[in-house]
C-alpha cells in the first residue's frame, strides 16, 4: 500500500516520505531559495509541482517518491537539482506482487448507519441516478439517425415531463469494417447492452441499418435482450430510410415519455452508488491532493457499501504490486496482472503509448516524468481498501467495495467502459484541467489546485487545492467529495451537466482490425 499520511508540508516543499530522495515544490521556487528542513538550496528555477533532489542521487539510482520507484536517475543529480525527465530514466524493474498479502476486510457498517440518497429504482431493483431516454446506433451507419432523434427533444418539448433528464444519443464509428467474431464485436456489443440496460435509463431505442457487421439480431442474442416495452429496436433498411426511422423513433420515444415521467427519486441506501474513478491531465500535485482525497471517498463510500471502480490500465502500470497486495485473492491478483501482461506483451508491443513509458505533453509540463509518476498518483483514486474483483472492459460490475475495471487511459474509452459495467457516477481528477463530461452518468470533476480551480472555476465542482493550502485534510476532503456523491446522485447538477457535456463522449474501445 502507497503511504501518504506521513507527508509534511514546510515553506515552498512537500515532503512525502522520510525515505524520499526527492521533495516536491509546493509553489514556483526560484533559483538559490534556501530549505532548510532539507538543508539544501535550489539550484535551478523549479515550477509548483516539479520534483527537486534532496540529497545527491547517483547515475542509475532509483528515485523515490512515497518511497516508490518512479524512476531512475541518468546522471548524477545534485542536492536542489530540479528532478524531471531530463535527467530521469524509465527502465523496468522487478516488483514483488506478494498476492493477497495486505488484504484486510472492509468495516462496513451497520444497514441503519449507512448514508442514503434520493434515487430511482427500477423494476429489476438496481437504482439510478439520472432518469434518460436513451437511443443507440449499431453503426455508424445509422449514428446520424439517432442523433436526429434525441435533437428533436428539446427542453421545451421535454417541459410536460420534469422527471425525465433528457433523451441523449449514443452514437460511436464503429460496428462494420471489423471483426465479426471475437472480442472486438463482443466488446462493442457488451458496451452497447450495458448502455441499453443501464439503471440511467428509462427506456432505450436501439436503432441499426441493416447490413453491418453488428447485426442487431446477434447483438441481442449476444446480450440476452428482449424487445419489450423498455427496449425498441428498428432497422432504417426495413422502416424505410432515413427519414421513416427518424419520425418511427420520435414517435416510439412520445410514447415512452409518460412512462418515464412516473419514476420518482426515494430514499435509498448509498449501497446503490457505483462510481467510475477517472483522471485527465495530471500534474505534479495530483498524487497529493484530489487523487488520494478521491480515495479517501472510495473507502468512505465502500464502508456503506457502494463500489468505486478504478480503471486505466496503462496508468496503474509500475504501481500494479500495490494493488496485488490489497486482493482479496491471489486469483483476482492474477487477473490484474493478466491484464497487465496482455497489454505489454500483445496490445502495445513496440508501440510509442504510455505503458511502454511515455506520458502526454500536458503531463510533462505538469511535472511527471514517465509513466510510473503518473500512475502512482492514478492508483491512488481507488484508497487503500481491499481490491475485490477485476473486470474486462464492460463487463457488468456486481462486487461491492473497490474493483478494477481493464480500460485504456483515454478517458472518454474509459469512462464508457465504466459506465457499460453499471457506473452511475463519473468522479473525474483534474490538475491541468479536462473538460470532461459523460451521459447518462453524471460526472464530477476534482481540482488538484487552487490557480487552476481559480481559472477553470465553471468546469471544476470542488477544489481539492485546499489540501496544498493547507486549510482542510485529506481525509477532510473525501469526506466533502461523499457528501457532493450524494447530493449529484440526488438530482442535484454537475458542472459538466451545467454545460451540457456528455453528449459526444459515447466512445466504445476498438481494439480489432478494421477492413
Amino acid at each position: 500500500m502507497i503511504e501518504i499520511s506521513e507527508k509534511k508540508v514546510i515553506g515552498p516543499i512537500i515532503r512525502l516520505h522520510p525515505n524520499d530522495n526527492i521533495v516536491v515544490a509546493r509553489m514556483d521556487v526560484a533559483i538559490g531559495t534556501p530549505v532548510p528542513s532539507e538543508n539544501i538550496s535550489i539550484r535551478s528555477q523549479v515550477p509548483a509541482g516539479y520534483k527537486i533532489a534532496a540529497k545527491k542521487i547517483a547515475a542509475g539510482e532509483p528515485i523515490l517518491k512515497y518511497n516508490v520507484i518512479v524512476g531512475f536517475a541518468n546522471t548524477d543529480i545534485e542536492p536542489g537539482a530540479m528532478v524531471h525527465s531530463h535527467n530521469t530514466e524509465f527502465r523496468e524493474f522487478d516488483r514483488d506482487y506478494a498476492y493477497a498479502s495486505e488484504y484486510k476486510a472492509t468495516q462496513f457498517l451497520p444497514e441503519s448507519q449507512r448514508a442514503t440518497f434520493q434515487g430511482i429504482v427500477r423494476e429489476d431493483g438496481k437504482v439510478g441516478t439520472r432518469n434518460y431516454i436513451g437511443i443507440l446506433s449499431t453503426v455508424n451507419c445509422s449514428a446520424t439517425v439517432v442523433k436526429k432523434i434525441a435533437e428533436y427533444f428539446t427542453p421545451e418539448r421535454l417541459a410536460p415531463y420534469p422527471n425525465v433528464d433528457g433523451v441523449v444519443a449514443f452514437a460511436h464509428s464503429i460496428g462494420c469494417g471489423m471483426e465479426m467474431t471475437g472480442e472486438p464485436m463482443q466488446l462493442l456489443r457488451r458496451t452497447m447492452a450495458g448502455y441499453a440496460k443501464h439503471p440511467n435509463l428509462a427506456a432505450a431505442l436501439i436503432i441499426g441499418l441493416g447490413c453491418e457487421r453488428n447485426q442487431l439480431k446477434g447483438l441481442l442474442e449476444q446480450e440476452g435482450l428482449q424487445p419489450n416495452s423498455r427496449l425498441h429496436t428498428f432497422i432504417m433498411q426495413e422502416t424505410g430510410g432515413t427519414r421513416k426511422t427518424i419520425e418511427a423513433g420520435i414517435a416510439a420515444v412520445k410514447e415512452l415519455l409518460s412512462d418515464a415521467n412516473r419514476f420518482k427519486r426515494t430514499t435509498v441506501s448509498a449501497s446503490h452508488l457505483m462510481v467510475g474513478l477517472q483522471c485527465g491531465g495530471s500534474d505534479g500535485f495530483s498524487s497529493i491532493t484530489a487523487n488520494p482525497a478521491l480515495g479517501a471517498a472510495v473507502d468512505i463510500l465502500s464502508r456503506h457499501g457502494g463500489t468505486g471502480i478504478l480503471s486505466e490500465t496503462p496508468e496503474i502500470y509500475g504501481v500494479e504490486h500495490t494493488l496485488t497486495r490489497r486482493a482479496v485473492s491471489k486469483d483476482v491478483g492474477e487477473k490484474l496482472i493478466e491484464r497487465i501482461r496482455w497489454w505489454k506483451d500483445e496490445y502495445s508491443v513496440n508501440r510509442d503509448v504510455q505503458i511502454n513509458g511515455k506520458v502526454s505533453p500536458g503531463n510533462q509540463i505538469g511535472g511527471l516524468a514517465n509513466i510510473f509518476e503518473k500512475s502512482l498518483g492514478s492508483s491512488m483514486k481507488g484508497g487503500t481498501g481491499p481490491l475485490m474483483n477485476v473486470y474486462r472492459y464492460a463487463e457488468p460490475v456486481e462486487s461491492k467495495g473497490f474493483v478494477f475495471m481493464d480500460t485504456p487511459g483515454f478517458d472518454p474509452v474509459s469512462a464508457t467502459g465504466q459506465i457499460a459495467g453499471g457506473a452511475n457516477l463519473i468522479a473525474f481528477t483534474t490538475g491541468r484541467g479536462s473538460m470532461f463530461g459523460s451521459k447518462p452518468a453524471p460526472c464530477i470533476k476534482l481540482a488538484t489546485n487552487t490557480p487552476m480551480f481559480q481559472r477553470l472555476t465553471e468546469d471544476m465542482d470542488i477544489n481539492c487545492g485546499e489540501i496544498l493550502d493547507g486549510t482542510i485534510s485529506v481525509q477532510e476532503m473525501g469526506q466533502k467529495i461523499f457528501e457532493l456523491f450524494l447530493r449529484i446522485a440526488s438530482g442535484e447538477k454537475s458542472k459538466s451537466e451545467e454545460l451540457g457535456l456528455g453528449d459526444y463522449e459515447f466512445v466504445p474501445w476498438q481494439i480489432g482490425i478494421m477492413s
